[in-house]
């Protein structure tokens, strides 16, 4: 990694952190899992995330230019979480300003790598930038609420004759505090990113945060998750949909079931038993154990 200097604007006043490139561990920050602060839908999104939850205040707002940032889009967040801890944790220096190439990002989150994918990342940097975030957590006091966006600013380096270098992007305070907390990051299994619906990629991070991998797992209330998931779609829907993703049992690393109490559906999940071999298999293309196997 390098440490260099920028000269405009908010870069000028930091030290550029170079990544280490995509063959790192995947790490995602608690508070983007556990709370509604992205879209789970493909389509543009413009109507606000208000969010209240005790203490809890999450305001998530649009520009009807860009729409509001997606859960994929969050992919570029998880690997600024994953480059930061895994500098830190080699006792190197860090920075919210933050240099890559398309290419190290695209692969690491398991994109494609060509005009098209880098076209895609340029997108969601954008509407990164343009989403703003207005929450209570992490502030003193639930009034009290800190005002942010995903990314402060971004741009494309050029070297002298025009040609890309790679992007450079200032990441916000709210975000690099918590990052920089280790209390505040979880690892995460690199198979989420071939999880394709927005539905499922929620589930997957919110089943991560809480059910850990403790031994008697946890549960949530169908309608509480519904809440939490700031999703647009009804509750008969979002059940549907979450009924669907327990028959695939599409969680990497989780069994999921449901149950009805009182009345009420409940989603419980579990830690699945891990495969000593699944690297081996992998290696020499065997399929993965399946679940409960």
């Amino acid at each position: 990694m390098r440490s260099l200097r920028t000269s405009d604007g908010e870069a000028g006043q930091l030290d550029l952190f170079v990544g280490a490139g995509s063959d790192i561990a995947a790490r995602d920050a608690q508070d983007l899992m556990a709370w509604p602060f992205f879209s789970l839908a493909k389509s543009k999104r413009v109507k606000p995330i208000d969010f209240r939850m005790g203490e809890v205040a999450i305001l998530v707002e649009a520009t009807a230019e860009h729409g509001m940032a997606t859960i994929w889009d969050a992919d570029v967040l998880i690997w600024v979480a994953s480059q930061i801890v895994e500098a830190r944790d080699a006792g190197k220096a860090t920075s919210r300003l933050i240099a890559a190439t398309p290419h190290e990002i695209l692969t690491f989150t398991r994109r494609g790598t060509g005009k098209a994918g880098y076209e895609r990342l340029k997108a969601a940097l954008d509407r990164l930038q343009s989403t703003s975030i207005a929450t209570s957590i992490r502030q003193a006091g639930a009034r009290r609420r800190r005002r942010f966006s995903w990314i402060n600013e971004w741009r494309e380096r050029l070297d002298d004759n025009g040609r890309a270098l790679g992007i450079e992007m200032i990441v916000p305070d709210w975000l690099y505090e918590g990052v920089l907390d280790r209390a505040l990051v979880l690892t995460i299994d690199p198979a989420y990113f071939a999880l394709t619906g927005g539905l499922e990629r929620w589930l997957y991070r919110i089943v991560r945060k809480h059910g850990g991998k403790q031994k008697g797992g946890w549960s949530f209330d169908i309608s509480h998750l519904h809440l939490k998931s700031g999703a647009l779609s009804p509750l008969k829907r979002f059940a549907f949909e979450v009924r669907a993703i327990v028959r695939r049992q599409s969680l990497p690393g989780y069994n999921l079931a449901l149950e009805h109490q009182f009345g009420r559906e409940r989603l419980l999940f579990v830690a699945a038993p891990v495969d000593p071999f699944a690297s081996a298999r992998r290696r020499i293309g065997l399929p993965p154990v399946e679940k409960g196997a």
